[in-house]
């Protein structure tokens, strides 16, 4: 299984390297087909191997270090090519997998800035081999942030992911894309290189960069003083990506700036790539630092949870030109408060909860922008206020089956019991009522209040969102003429997503099952 892990990883990239040739044939016509037909194939076969992966894996031991390679890469500075997967993991490779996997076969019949056969409305036709090696890069560079098992490789993997993202923003966006795409990467950078710090004190100090090896000494062999110093470091750099209120102000202009497909990779795959180091490294490595950080952590987790809460209902009124994406990107900002509250607790059911509440997200968030995208694409705008009429938008009597959709991942994301969005956020307030020891139960009692506070919230304004988008009088005459229902190559790329929102609704254990394990090993010393 450590071949089928590597293979994951060197597929993409050789895809990409292969856009760089040319043997896409004559004509930039069949050239951009040829281009996004591979996007989808090379995707496909990552997808395969994850499935692959993920039935080899040892079910009844999630908690030991699986399909792992360990081979010597830079030996001046002590850092090894060492990859593996766990229950905490594996479940992320594969949502990662199975999300640009969608986006490349929507992207192959809907390219950003026009599509597979034709240029954008001002004639310039986008450069689907550009976009297509970016796409593959960027997919190399997220799976190999949950394989890698030394710091330094984490951190550049994790790096490996701004440069694509930067140009999808920036050239295939639309809107402020230029502005957005320069906040996204000033902000990211920033926070990585504070993060190395951290990684570079904790290897320093500690003579390895090995995350097993750091994991099960424990913290063994780091003063207090360094622990907290490099969990400073690591958890402001790791929550800008999270994002964390108050450095969460790169990603709604981020999110509306961005075409679709690139929204849902950044919500789906990038967002949990800061919460994951957050399990991986934090809590294992540094867990003194941690303890003593936590209650801060779990503050801000509290405050970004309302506040998100609090600026979609603000968007979501009649009257305030609320941009739709942007009504979501605000929502991933209390939906990641969860994530991080559930982290905070340092109990086995808040981090549990907090790794499930990050795949539920990938899901749901990733179906409300493939919806969204797909309602801008008709409508020509986001804007809330035109989607929605003088009458509403009434998208179930003039495309049932989008209003359907929507509706569908607005009561997942709201936490509907029976849909993935419920268990995550509740263990996460659970942990926080019962934190670990050591920690103020006051202080989270409180921080669990305000929680469900959000949770009210977040009732309120997508409720207030299905209303307005969803119903009205379809009679009437609507913003656009001849609104196009669900086409074949949506259905394809969305309804996945929803069958998984409601199994993991349905089975959570079957998330739990592989995290648990995995969480109680990591608390308890890797």
């Amino acid at each position: 299984m450590n071949a089928v892990l590597i293979a994951l990883l060197v597929l993409p990239l050789l895809g990409a390297a292969l856009t760089l040739a040319p043997v896409f044939g004559p004509g930039p016509a069949a050239a951009d087909r040829r281009a996004l037909r591979l996007n989808s194939v090379v995707t496909g076969a990552v997808f395969l191997l994850t499935v692959a992966l993920a039935a080899g894996f040892d079910h009844d031991e999630p908690a030991r270090m699986q399909a792992t390679t360990d081979v010597s890469w830079i030996p001046a500075l002590n850092v090894r090519l060492h990859l593996g997967v766990d229950g905490v993991s594996l479940p992320l490779i594969v949502l990662t997998a199975l999300l640009t996997f969608l986006c490349a076969l929507y992207s192959e019949k809907r390219l950003p800035g026009g599509d597979a056969r034709g240029g954008t409305p001002d004639g310039h036709r986008p450069s689907a081999k550009a976009f297509v090696g970016l796409f593959l890069l960027l997919e190399v560079g997220m799976l190999a942030t949950f394989a890698v098992l030394d710091l330094l490789l984490f951190f550049l993997a994790f790096e490996i992911v701004l440069i694509p993202m930067y140009f999808l923003i920036a050239r295939w966006g639309s809107g402020a894309k230029a502005p957005a795409a320069n906040r996204f990467i000033l902000y990211t950078l920033l926070g990585s290189a504070v993060m190395l710090l951290g990684f570079l004190l904790i290897g320093s100090k500690a003579g390895t960069f090995d995350m097993q090896a750091l994991a099960a000494a424990h913290g063994g062999g780091l003063s207090h003083t360094t622990q907290v110093i490099a969990a400073l470091a690591i958890m402001v750099g790791l929550a800008v990506k999270a994002p964390a209120w108050p450095l969460h102000s790169w990603l709604p202009d981020a999110h509306t700036a961005a075409p679709t497909v690139g929204s849902v990779l950044l919500a789906g795959v990038l967002l949990k790539m800061g919460t994951y180091g957050l399990v991986r490294v934090l809590l294992p490595v540094v867990p003194d630092g941690t303890a003593t950080l936590a209650p801060y952590l779990g503050a801000f987790a509290a405050v970004g949870i309302v506040y998100g809460s609090l600026a979609c209902l603000a968007l979501a009124r009649p009257g305030a030109k609320g941009d739709l994406k942007r009504l979501i990107a605000y929502s991933s900002v209390g939906h990641m408060g969860f994530v991080l509250l559930g982290i905070a607790s340092l109990t086995p059911v808040g981090v549990n909860g907090a790794l499930f509440a990050n795949i539920a997200h990938g899901l749901i968030t990733g179906l409300l922008f493939f919806v969204v995208g797909a309602l801008k694409d008709r409508y020509g705008t986001a804007d809330l206020d035109t989607l929605a009429g003088a009458t509403g938008a009434a998208l179930y009597g003039r495309a049932p089956r989008i209003g359907a959709l929507l509706a569908f991942a607005a009561v997942a994301s709201l936490g509907l019991p029976g849909l993935a969005g419920f268990w995550g956020e509740l263990l996460a307030m659970f942990g926080a009522f019962d934190p670990a020891d050591g920690l103020s139960r006051p202080a989270f009692v409180t921080y669990m209040v305000l929680a469900g506070l959000g949770t009210l919230l977040t009732a309120a304004y997508l409720l207030i969102v299905v209303k307005r988008v969803c119903m009205g009088d379809p009679k009437q005459p609507a913003p656009v003429d001849g609104l196009a229902d669900l086409r074949p190559y949506e259905a394809v790329s969305w309804t996945p997503l929803a069958a998984l929102t409601l199994l993991a609704g349905l089975w959570p254990a079957l998330l739990l099952g592989l995290s648990d394990p995995a969480v109680k090993h990591l608390l308890g010393g890797g």
